[in-house]
């Protein structure tokens, strides 16, 4: 047995460093960053992240191809969906004020290499979405001079045909990258300043097309003449939701600021919730305006609302949208290229990416190295790619991430919390920075909790020994007391949190199990009917099971923080769905995204795994601390161990704690 402990030890140990927590300093307020953002501010960054070319393009492409006049239930459904999504985002950024957004909260909950994979993908992310936004910018100015630019570029500069790549260089799209990163890299209030005039410019213009394209509605283009509300029916209401659930992907950009916001804990939900309320409701209602102002079957899915406004006879007012459309788009590649850099940081300051990215400029107090890097390979994109090209690989890292912060509030809602002792760091991923008790009231706290405390005397705990057994309190993670006589035998001895760790790992097998059989069931697999109806009851009463036993297990309480709402059915709802939507994506999507996973595999395990901060911490000297147990002969055991982090073995003796080397002396005691 021992020999094979041995061998088994540096797997074990392997194992530990790739799913390492990242520890937290106890004062989560410290940052090299600039504190200096408003709610105002995180509202209107969320707001230029969700509003942007969706609001002009996607409203009357989805309407006109896909939904018809129903593509106003189609943004509602899809406003709920994202809202799950924003409800993670929401707790997290206040419980964890730290850049790095989906990066940071898996870190803390999840593991070292699943968040450098979300990470890794959330920045590919980042530079095709800017990329995408800056193509579609310049087609759009493009447009308005009757593609002037194009032409004069594949007349005078070049002009190619290859797969993939646009079939010009469009200059226009790369310049306004550079510009646009070359404000952002003097300071985040400049940033704040730009985003505040595009956003507002936007937003007015906005109020303009509801008002005015009201006074032009004609109720009879819903009518059955023009097909009715629904043309397409459920089926293409649902399609259309799954579509426009990415116009409010962007609300993650006020999570990723956290770090510089002035009061983060109270900012950041406040932020989320009236950015995403204000984003829903001009979708909806903007769409209302558009397919009453004209028939859906006859809208341009390029610039639906313009085109609307010039077959009404107000041309003045289609060049009046035109200009929101390019405020609207400026806003959006404002906050990728805001978010963007942050992530890099984040990930560069813990040690698992290039430690040049993680210099922060002392004047403007923002990552410039980062920012200038990854704005000019974003612009490098815009230049040779084509728009469909950039397009048609987003949104599976945004899922991706969605489905691990989803998974994480799960973690961490059951997870019990970990009190440091003194002269120890805390192990635990959050703590509240408060003021520490008094030595009783430490004892007081930890009998409650009933988590495991360092005594100084013997006395200490003869006296707990006496209170456990007069009474037992039910900490975080662990079964509650109701279900204790019809669950205690099978689940009583477990681990606090471990239940739920391994139902949120069934809770996504479930999930994609359950989504692979209902999209690809009856299509590409052949399944006959009965085999399909018994896979999905399979695998529902798997998923159903699975909440289950998460809810029977006692959450944390005593957080002052914005929580997420009914846990675990509001992050559990989020996973299916986010599930979902990335088994609607193309092949071509999918082999993208393995060939960067890969690529970043190559990253993490030649470069971030040697140098993470947490892997330095495993190597600092270690802390001692004395326990006093009573054995059953009566006597007094003293053992002292030698505290090491978590994610350490010590192969030297297998048979020990792998967190604690120990030494164990025995006294025996007058009666």
């Amino acid at each position: 047995m021992a020999t094979c402990q041995r061998g088994c030890a540096p797997a074990v140990r392997f194992c530990q460093r790739l799913n390492r927590l990242k520890t937290l300093d106890d004062d989560m307020m410290a940052t090299s960053l600039k504190r200096c953002l408003s709610t105002l501010d995180l509202t209107l960054l969320g707001v230029g992240g969700m509003v942007g070319s969706g609001l002009y393009v996607l409203t009357g492409t989805v309407a006109k191809d896909m939904v018809g006049p129903a593509v106003i239930v189609s943004f509602i459904f899809a406003g709920i969906a994202s809202l799950l999504a924003a409800f993670c985002y929401a707790e997290f950024g206040a419980r964890i004020p730290k850049t790095g957004s989906a990066y940071m909260f898996t870190y803390v909950s999840v593991g070292e290499i699943w968040a450098f994979l979300i990470g890794w993908n959330v920045i590919l992310e980042n530079m095709i979405g800017g990329a995408a936004v800056a193509r579609a910018w310049s087609g759009y100015l493009d447009s308005i001079f009757n593609h002037a630019i194009q032409n004069f570029t594949e007349t005078h500069i070049m002009r190619w045909d290859v797969p993939f790549l646009a079939h010009y260089p469009d200059l226009l799209a790369a310049g306004i990258l550079v510009v646009a990163s070359l404000f952002i890299s003097f300071g985040v209030q400049v940033s704040s300043y730009l985003n505040h005039i595009f956003s507002t410019i936007s937003m007015c213009i906005i109020v303009f097309i509801l008002i005015f394209g009201f006074m032009l509605a004609e109720p009879a283009n819903w009518s059955q003449k023009e097909g009715g509300f629904a043309p397409f029916g459920w089926s293409g209401i649902l399609a259309g939701s799954a579509t426009c659930f990415y116009a409010f992907v962007g609300f993650d950009v006020i999570a990723s600021s956290s770090e510089e916001a002035k009061n983060p804990q109270k900012a950041v939900p406040i932020a989320t919730a009236i950015s995403l309320g204000l984003a829903a409701a001009a979708y909806i209602l903007v769409s209302t305006v558009l397919t009453l102002m004209v028939p859906w079957h006859t809208l341009d899915p390029n610039s639906a609302l313009a085109d609307a406004f010039f077959r009404r006879g107000y041309s003045w007012a289609g060049v009046i949208v035109a200009v929101g459309s390019i405020c609207a788009m400026n806003t959006v590649l404002l906050c990728n290229l805001f978010s963007l850099p942050r992530i890099v940081y984040a990930m560069a300051e813990d040690g698992l990416f290039f430690k040049i990215f993680a210099q922060v400029n002392p004047t403007t107090k923002v990552p410039v190295n980062a920012i200038l890097v990854f704005g000019v390979l974003m612009a490098t994109m815009a230049l040779i790619f084509d728009l469909e090209a950039l397009v048609q690989f987003l949104s599976i890292g945004t899922l991706l991430a969605y489905t691990f912060v989803a998974a994480s509030v799960i973690v961490l809602r059951f997870q019990p919390e970990k009190s440091s002792s003194k002269g120890t760091s805390s192990t635990s991923p959050i703590t509240n920075a408060e003021p520490s008790p008094a030595p009783s009231e430490c004892q007081n706290i930890s009998e409650d909790s009933g988590e495991l405390k360092q005594y100084e005397s013997f006395s200490d705990k003869l006296q707990l020994v006496e209170r456990q057994k007069t009474r037992e309190r039910r900490g975080a993670g662990q079964l509650r007391a109701y279900w204790e006589p019809y669950l205690g035998r099978l689940l009583g001895n477990c681990e606090p949190g471990e239940v739920v760790a391994l139902c949120v790992l069934g809770l996504i097998v479930s999930s994609v199990s359950l989504c692979v059989v209902v999209v690809f069931g009856l299509t590409q697999m052949q399944l006959p009917l009965w085999s399909f109806a018994t896979l999905v009851v399979i695998f529902s009463l798997a998923y159903v099971t699975c909440m289950a036993l998460i809810w029977v297990h006692e959450p944390q309480t005593n957080t002052k923080t914005f929580q997420v709402p009914v846990v675990p059915l509001t992050p559990g709802a989020s996973i299916l769905i986010n599930v979902f939507l990335m088994m609607k994506l193309s092949p071509l999507t999918w082999i993208r995204f393995t060939i960067w996973i890969v690529v970043g595999l190559f990253v993490y395990f030649s470069y971030g795994i040697w140098h993470s901060k947490e892997g330095m911490r495993e190597l600092q000297p270690k802390d001692m601390a004395a326990r006093y147990v009573v054995l059953p002969s009566g006597s007094l055991v003293e053992t002292v161990e030698s505290v090491q982090p978590d994610g350490q073995v010590d192969t030297s003796a297998p048979h020990m704690n792998p967190s604690a080397a120990t030494t164990t002396e025995e006294y025996p005691i007058r009666r």
